[in-house]
C-alpha cells in the first residue's frame, strides 16, 4: 500500500534516468570498450557482439552487458578489456562461458584473486579476473583466448539514479582516455534495450547525446521501452538518455528487501522537497574555480568546463556577483573581486577562460584558500569547482583537512567533466563543506546542466535536519551526518532493519528559517524480495565511507578488512577485492571460495524475472490496443493506446488524495505536532540518526511505503533568503 501525503495540492515533477543507446559514429576516438591482445605482444581482438540490456525499476538501474569478442591472431592470447567506473555503480555479476557452460565468478580479496588467476596462466587453464585498477577504471583480463577462437562474457552492474528534481540523466560511459589507434568498432550486431518502470507517469524521453538515432515506445503511462539494433557500431562516445515524469506530490519514499523472515533486511530511504519551492531567492555570490592543469586537456574537460561556466553565468540573475579563478599550480584570478553578472562581465570571463591553455601539475589547495577571501559577510559565498580532482594522494588529505576549515556561510560545489574524473574525491569535497557534486557527459546538454545545478546551489530547503525511529529498530545506517536538503537534489539513506514493523519516523529541520517538526509512520515489511540491489547499494555506500576515511587518514589494516569483507560478503568490486570466475564449481572448491555470489544471482535474476513478466504483460497489453477499433465505443485502453515517438504523452493532472492518520501536512505553521497515528511500542527508546547518502532520490516501491513530506510549501510566508547559509 502506498500512503500519499501532499504537500499542496500541486502537482510536482521529479525526473528517473535512463539508459543508453550507441550508433555508428564518424572518425575514431578513444573508448572505454578497449580490446586488446596483452602480454606485451600487441595485437587487437575483434568486438564480434555487443548487447546492452537495462532494466530501469523507479530509479534503481539494472545494466547487463553481453559481448562476444574473437581472437583474429594465430597464437594463443590474453584479452585484455578496460572499461570505465560507471557514476555510483557496483558490479554485481562477471561471468564468462567456459566449457558450453556459464560460470560465474566470485569476489575475492584484491591480491589473492591476481594469485590464483596467475596461477591458471602458467597452465593455460580458463580463469577470468575484474579489477578495479583505480577509482576510474575497471580491467577485465581472461586467458587463454585460443588463435581463432570466441569468448563470451557477461557484466552486470547497478546503480541508483542521481535525480534533479525532475530531471536526471543515466549515462552508459564510453568515453575515455585509453590508447589510441584501436579498433573499437562492433563487427557484428550491437543492440540496446532500455525498460523503464515509475510508478510515476512517465511525461518526456529525450537524449541530449543521440536525438534522433533510437525508438521510443510508451507501453504505458508507467512504462517506456527504447531500444534500437545496427551493425558495425563504435564505441567512442557517451551516450545519454533522459526521461521525466510528472510526480504528482513529493517526500519521504522507502524501499526495501528482505529475503525471508528472522534475518536483516535493508532499506533505501529518500527524502524530495517540492516543485513549490522553486522560486528564486535573493542575490548570491558565486567563484568559479576552474582546473587549467595538463589533465583537462584530455577529452576536452578544459573546452567543456568553459562551456559549463558559460553556461551557468548565463543564467546568473542580475542580484547575483561572480568572479572566476583558475588554477594549474597557482590560482590566477580574472576581476579580482565580486562582481555583477551583466552581459559586459559575462563577456569578459568567457574572453578570460578563452584565453587559458591546459598545462601544468594540479594544485588545488592554494586556490581553495584564496576561494576563502571572497566570503561577504552579508551574503553566502558559493564556490564552484570545475576539475577532475587529478590530485596526489597526499594533497587530497590536505584538501579534505581544508575543506573541514571551510568559513560559515561558505558553500563549495563540485563538477566533473566526462569520465577521467576522481568522483569519490569530489564527492567528499563538495558534501564536506556542506554543497553538492555533479558529473556530467560530455555528450550532455551542458546548459540544461547548468540551469539545474544553479537551482540546488540557490535553494537549501531544510538545513539542520535530523530523524529520531521507534518501533522498527534501525542500524549500520551510511552516513552519520545528514546534509542539507536542496531542492532538486533529494537526500538518501541506506541502512538495516532489524525487525518487521510499522516505524514512526519525526523529521526535526529548519525550512527556510523557521523550526519544523513531523512525523510519519512508515511500514518495514516482513518480507520483501523485488528490490535485492538494495543490498548491495548499502554494502557499496559502506565501503565508500571507509574509502573516505582512507582518503582522510591513510590506509590502516582494519579498514582494509573491513572493506575486504564487505566486497566479499555482498560480492562488490574495489580497488580491494577482484571478481574471479574459475572453470568449474570444483576448482572455487579447490580454493575454498564460498559461492555467495552464485547465490546472489539466482536472487536477483529472479526478481528480474518477476519484473520482466510484469512489463511483458504491460506491453501485450499495449500492443493488442494497436489497430482498427473493433466497436463504435473504444475502451478505455484503447483510447489510450500509445503512439511512437520520442516523447511519451504527458499523463492526466493527478488527483488530490484525502490526507490520512500519519499523513504529513505543512501547509500551516506548526507550534506543536498533531497526534499521529502511532506505531505500535517495541519498549525501544527512540532510534536518533543524522544521516543521508546525499544524491538520487524519489525511487518508489509499490510494496512499501511513499510518504509525502510537506516541506514548507504554503506555510512558510515567502520572504528573501537569510544572509547567513549557517543560520537558514
Amino acid at each position: 500500500m502506498i500512503t500519499d501525503l501532499l504537500f499542496r495540492p500541486t502537482a510536482t515533477r521529479m525526473a528517473v534516468m535512463l539508459g543508453a543507446v550507441l550508433m555508428t559514429l564518424p572518425g575514431t576516438a578513444w573508448a572505454s570498450g578497449l580490446l586488446i591482445a596483452d602480454g606485451g605482444n600487441g595485437g587487437v581482438l575483434e568486438i564480434q557482439s555487443h548487447e546492452v540490456s537495462v532494466v530501469i525499476n523507479n530509479g534503481i538501474a539494472v545494466t547487463e552487458v553481453r559481448q562476444v569478442f574473437r581472437n583474429t591472431e594465430q597464437r594463443i592470447v590474453e584479452a585484455l578489456y578496460t572499461f570505465p567506473v560507471p557514476a555510483g555503480a557496483s558490479v554485481s555479476n562477471f561471468s564468462m562461458i567456459i566449457n558450453g557452460r556459464e560460470m560465474v565468478g566470485e569476489v575475492v580479496e584484491k591480491k589473492r584473486a591476481r594469485q590464483i588467476y596467475d596461477s591458471y596462466k602458467a597452465v593455460k587453464r580458463d580463469p577470468g579476473l575484474l579489477e578495479q585498477v583505480d577509482y576510474r577504471t575497471f580491467e577485465l583480463r581472461i586467458f587463454p583466448i585460443a588463435a581463432g577462437a570466441e569468448q563470451h562474457i557477461t557484466v552486470t552492474y547497478c546503480q541508483q539514479l542521481d535525480f534533479d528534481h525532475d530531471n536526471a540523466t543515466w549515462v552508459y560511459p564510453l568515453a575515455t582516455t585509453t590508447r589510441p589507434g584501436v579498433d573499437q568498432k562492433v563487427h557484428g550486431k550491437f543492440a540496446l534495450t532500455v525498460d523503464v518502470k515509475s510508478e510515476i507517469p512517465i511525461t518526456k524521453v529525450f537524449s541530449p547525446s543521440h536525438e534522433d538515432d533510437f525508438v521510443i515506445f510508451s507501453h504505458d503511462p508507467k512504462y517506456t521501452r527504447a531500444s534500437m539494433e545496427t551493425d558495425g557500431a563504435d564505441l567512442g562516445r557517451d551516450v545519454v538518455i533522459s526521461f521525466d515524469t510528472e510526480r504528482p506530490r513529493t517526500g519521504i519514499d522507502v524501499i526495501t528487501s528482505r529475503q525471508q523472515s528472522g534475518e536483516d533486511g535493508f532499506f533505501m530511504l529518500t527524502m524530495t522537497a517540492g516543485k513549490e519551492l522553486e522560486e528564486y531567492g535573493a542575490g548570491m555570490d558565486y567563484l568559479f574555480l576552474v582546473d587549467i592543469s595538463g589533465s583537462m586537456a584530455n577529452d576536452n574537460k578544459l573546452v567543456q568546463s568553459r562551456a559549463t561556466v558559460a553556461s551557468f553565468t548565463d543564467a546568473l540573475g542580475s542580484d547575483d556577483r561572480f568572479d572566476v579563478l583558475t588554477f594549474s599550480n597557482v590560482p590566477e584570478l580574472h576581476f579580482g573581486a565580486l562582481t555583477a553578472a551583466d552581459e559586459a562581465s559575462r563577456a569578459a570571463a568567457r574572453e578570460f577562460l578563452n584565453s587559458k591553455k591546459a598545462r601544468g601539475g594540479t594544485v588545488l589547495r592554494p586556490a581553495l584558500q584564496t576561494a576563502w577571501k571572497y566570503r561577504d559577510q552579508d551574503r553566502p559565498l558559493n564556490v564552484v569547482l570545475l576539475s577532475d580532482g587529478m590530485t596526489e594522494p597526499k594533497e587530497q588529505k590536505e584538501l579534505l583537512q581544508l575543506i573541514s576549515e571551510a568559513p560559515a556561510g561558505i558553500r563549495v560545489f563540485c563538477i566533473g567533466i566526462g569520465n577521467e574524473v576522481n568522483r569519490p574525491l569530489l564527492k567528499q569535497m563538495a558534501e564536506g563543506a556542506g554543497g553538492l557534486a555533479a558529473f556530467v557527459s560530455q555528450e550532455d546538454d551542458f546548459s540544461r546542466q547548468a540551469q539545474m545545478f544553479r537551482r540546488k546551489l540557490m535553494r537549501p530547503v531544510a538545513t539542520d535536519v535530523r530523524m529520531e525511529v521507534t518501533g522498527v529498530e534501525l542500524a549500520e545506517l551510511t552516513s552519520e551526518e545528514m546534509p542539507d536538503l536542496f531542492y532538486g537534489a533529494p537526500l538518501r539513506l541506506f541502512g538495516r532493519y532489524k525487525s518487521a514493523g510499522n516505524a514512526e519516523i519525526t523529521i526535526h529541520a529548519n525550512v527556510m528559517g523557521q523550526p519544523v517538526t513531523q512525523t510519519v509512520n512508515l511500514a518495514f515489511p516482513e518480507t520483501s524480495t523485488d528490490n535485492p540491489e538494495i543490498e548491495r547499494m548499502w554494502a557499496l555506500e559502506q565501503v565508500q565511507r571507509r574509502m573516505g576515511k582512507i582518503r582522510e587518514a591513510g590506509e590502516s589494516p582494519q579498514l582494509v578488512q573491513e572493506i575486504v569483507a564487505l566486497c566479499e560478503g555482498f560480492s562488490i568490486v574495489s580497488e580491494y577485492a577482484s571478481f574471479i570466475v574459475l572453470e568449474n564449481d570444483g576448482e572455487y572448491q579447490r580454493w575454498s571460495i564460498e559461492r555467495r555470489n552464485l547465490n546472489r544471482v539466482q536472487r536477483d535474476e529472479a526478481a528480474q524475472q518477476r519484473l520482466q513478466r510484469d512489463l511483458e504483460v504491460m506491453r501485450e497489453k499495449s500492443l493488442a490496443n494497436i489497430g482498427p477499433a473493433n466497436s463504435a465505443t473504444p475502451t478505455s485502453a484503447q483510447q489510450s493506446a500509445p503512439a511512437e515517438t520520442p516523447t511519451a504523452p504527458a499523463s492526466p493532472a493527478p488527483q488530490a488524495q484525502p490526507t490520512t492518520p500519519g499523513d504529513l501536512n505543512w501547509s500551516q505553521p506548526q507550534q506543536s505536532n498533531p497526534q499521529p497515528t502511532r506505531a505500535p511500542s517495541s519498549g525501544r527508546s527512540p532510534t536518533k540518526f543524522y544521516g543521508g547518502g546525499g544524491g538520487g532520490g524519489g525511487a518508489v516501491d509499490p510494496l512499501t511505503a511513499l510518504v509525502a513530506l510537506g516541506l514548507a510549501g504554503a506555510a512558510v510566508t515567502r520572504r528573501p533568503r537569510r544572509n547567513s547559509v549557517s543560520g537558514q
